[in-house]
């Protein structure tokens, strides 16, 4: 039982460290909202997110689905799209109440945590592709506790990035370290998405 709750936990993490547009959007919104509590509706969202596409992995109902041949280019179309409107968002915030990192409120927050968390075809792919297949090794409860383990370390994960966030935010008074960020941020998306193309590309 340990040894699946020890895997799950290294696996997840070196799934969840690197920066990606759903980090990113978790991060700005802790920098930006007056107080930690207020990003919790993305923190929560992301989270939830994450564990409903780790269950549905485990469960083996999202290799079902990636197994029928056009379902992964429509992901990878639908999800090049997405980066290049957020990077787009992200580089045209001149300020903190800006854009696609402006101070969202409840409804909005939910909604753009949805988009980033369901919608990033590198997290989709990533929690089917490995979490999934690398749950195949163990059974019954064991199965599920390595996928408690994955789960749990993306609500931890998010909860301090908005933290760290939130930390940034208040030692950076004039915006200017989070205009940096959003600018490398919105690099590395398109960039995301130029590899997503080629692979994309390569594909057919």
């Amino acid at each position: 039982m340990w040894e699946a709750v020890v895997h799950g936990m290294i696996l997840a993490f070196g799934l969840i460290l690197p920066l990606g547009v759903q980090n990113i959007f978790v991060f700005n919104q802790g920098a930006l909202q007056p107080k930690l509590r207020s990003a919790l509706p993305v923190v929560l969202t992301a989270a939830v997110c994450d564990t409903l596409m780790i269950a549905a992995a485990v469960g083996g109902v999202s290799l079902v689905i990636l197994s029928v041949q056009w379902v992964t280019p429509l992901v990878y179309g639908a999800g090049i799209i997405f980066l290049c409107i957020m990077g787009w968002k992200i580089w045209h915030s001149t300020a903190p109440a800006a854009g696609g990192t402006k101070r969202l409120p409840l409804k909005a927050q939910v909604g753009y945590a949805l988009s980033v968390s369901l919608l990033n075809p590198h997290a989709l792919l990533d929690t089917v592709g490995v979490i999934g297949t690398n749950s195949l090794q163990y059974t019954g409860a064991e199965r599920w506790a390595f996928a408690a383990a994955t789960a749990g370390v993306s609500w931890v994960w998010f909860l301090c990035l908005a933290a760290a966030g939130r930390l940034l935010g208040q030692a950076d008074s004039s915006g200017r370290a989070i205009k940096v960020l959003n600018t490398a941020s919105a690099l590395l998306i398109w960039g995301i998405a130029v590899y997503m193309g080629v692979q994309l590309w390569r594909a057919f």
